[in-house]
């Protein structure tokens, strides 16, 4: 029987270990980003903090009140504490409790019942200190729970920094689209007070019989346009407004630019460095491989429930009928109690959660992947886009250059009676159209250059701590 007992427990023991899930699948990466130039001032963007990326100071500023007051981020950081919380619960799971009682009975029983004829009144008092039920994890049960519970806690870390990320790229977008507005507003209004001057010479012309009240139709045409482009333009402005003082999550009062922001350098150019960095850089991709091991070490759980457990209950202390015998010689009391049950049919049970943990982490896989592959999309679009929008304000800019000729060519034209008015009114046009244009390139440059710098996963490793969540390990 002891050699058979014996053969029993090697067997036991030479099942316990969990077969390992394969490693991370190898991403499908090519070996450079297409389009990509370095110059010798150019800075790897992830050693770059985003302070130090972006130069202007009323941005950081709007930045740094987001930490503080945006509720959506501190939605985020609280979702870390919580899963900071759920790995203390699992952890605790591996060391024994210990728990002290203490308890006092006094009980009256009928002499019909104690086989003796006469009632009996007793006491019993005790004093103890053990563990109750705690599970022997030969298999790796609660092992791999915790390790799953840890991995669980390090993808929401990274979804807040992710979450930190995007709130940075947000606000300096949507600050960019302000300013953009501004400058546009400006370009509006100058040219409306041109446009109103222009009018109001037109009418005293058509009093004194100099000109038609068709050329003073079309001047009073021009200058409605101008109006109305700057009611749209006000309009657009509001709107973005509201959206920062949301990203932000206080109010927000932007102070009047000296100059237009889209001729200062306030980004910094920065190295796209290798498309493999990308997966230590971006925090989404972190995310979605602590996701990955999360899934592999819940399989690993499943497959330990197959196991038998084992369960150890054990107090040690005093015991005595009367209380004040409780601590004396031979009042000691024990016990000691293991338990094993093993699992022998559920019903498919334990089968079907196996099935489910090895289904979740297939889907993990998947979405792991399709992480990377977002990303190497989001870097692929902002360089293309760099690349034609550079080409886009090069272009717009000679193109403006020639209108503001032919507009001042036309009006010349005009003056000398070599021309009609509807040739002023075209070039007026086009050279507001194209104005409005040129500075909606020059600021799409700007939100790019921002676009880039989160894509590579910029800043990520140094932002700040919104809640301290660092668990022990």
């Amino acid at each position: 029987m002891a050699k058979g007992i014996a053969c029993l427990a090697l067997l036991l023991l030479s099942g316990c270990t969990v077969d390992p899930e394969p490693d991370n699948p190898p991403p499908i990466i090519s070996k450079n980003f297409d389009g990509t130039e370095s110059t010798a001032t150019s800075l790897p963007a992830a050693s770059i903090d985003w302070k130090e990326y972006i130069n202007d100071t009323e941005l950081c500023g709007l930045i740094g009140r987001a930490f503080e007051k945006n509720r959506s981020l501190r939605v985020v950081a609280l979702r870390v504490e919580e899963a900071r919380a759920a790995y203390g619960i699992i952890k605790a799971d591996q060391t024994p409790t210990l728990n002290a009682g203490a308890s006092g009975i006094r009980a009256r029983i009928p002499g019909d019942l104690n086989g003796f004829g006469t009632a009996i009144t007793g006491n019993q008092f005790q004093l103890s200190v053990g563990i109750s039920s705690w599970e022997a994890d030969f298999w790796g049960r609660i092992r791999n729970l915790n390790d799953a519970a840890l991995e669980n806690y390090l993808v929401s870390e990274d979804n807040r920094r992710a979450a930190t990320l995007g709130l940075i790229s947000q606000i300096s977008k949507t600050y960019l689209n302000l300013r953009e507005l501004d400058e546009r507003i400006g370009l509006a209004k100058q040219t409306a007070e041109s446009r109103k001057a222009s009018l109001q010479l037109f009418r005293r012309r058509v009093e004194l019989g100099a000109t038609s009240k068709l050329e003073l139709s079309q001047v009073e045409l021009l200058s409605l346009q101008a109006e109305t482009l700057i009611s749209q333009l006000q309009q657009a402005r509001a709107i973005e407004g509201h959206a920062l003082n949301l990203l932000v999550g206080a109010p927000v009062t932007l102070v009047p630019l000296t100059a237009p922001l889209s001729y200062r350098n306030i980004f910094p150019e920065i190295e796209t460095g290798l498309p493999s960095a990308l997966l230590i850089n971006r925090p989404d991709i972190s995310a979605a491989e602590h996701a990955l091991k999360a899934a592999k070490a819940n399989i690993k759980a499943a497959r330990a429930a197959f196991f038998p457990r084992i369960a150890l209950t054990a107090t040690a202390g005093t015991a005595s009928a009367e209380l004040n015998g409780l601590f004396k010689d031979g009042s000691g009391a024990w016990n000691f109690s293991p338990s094993i049950s093993l699992p022998i049919f559920d019903g498919g049970r334990l089968q079907a959660a196996l099935d489910v943990a090895t289904i979740r982490r297939e889907q993990s896989v998947a979405q792991y992947e399709q992480v990377i592959q977002a990303s190497f999309r989001d870097v692929a679009d902002a360089l293309t886009t760099k690349q034609w929008l550079t080409e886009q304000a090069r272009s717009i800019d000679a193109t403006t250059s020639v209108l503001a000729e032919r507009s001042r060519q036309a009006k010349l034209r005009y003056d000398s009676g070599a021309a009609r008015y509807l040739e002023v009114l075209d070039a007026e046009r086009d050279l507001l159209s194209a104005s409005q244009e040129s500075v909606k390139v020059r600021h799409a440059i700007l939100t790019n250059q921002i676009a880039l710098f989160i894509a590579l996963g910029g800043g990520a490793h140094r932002l700040p701590d919104l809640l301290n969540t660092t668990p022990s390990n």
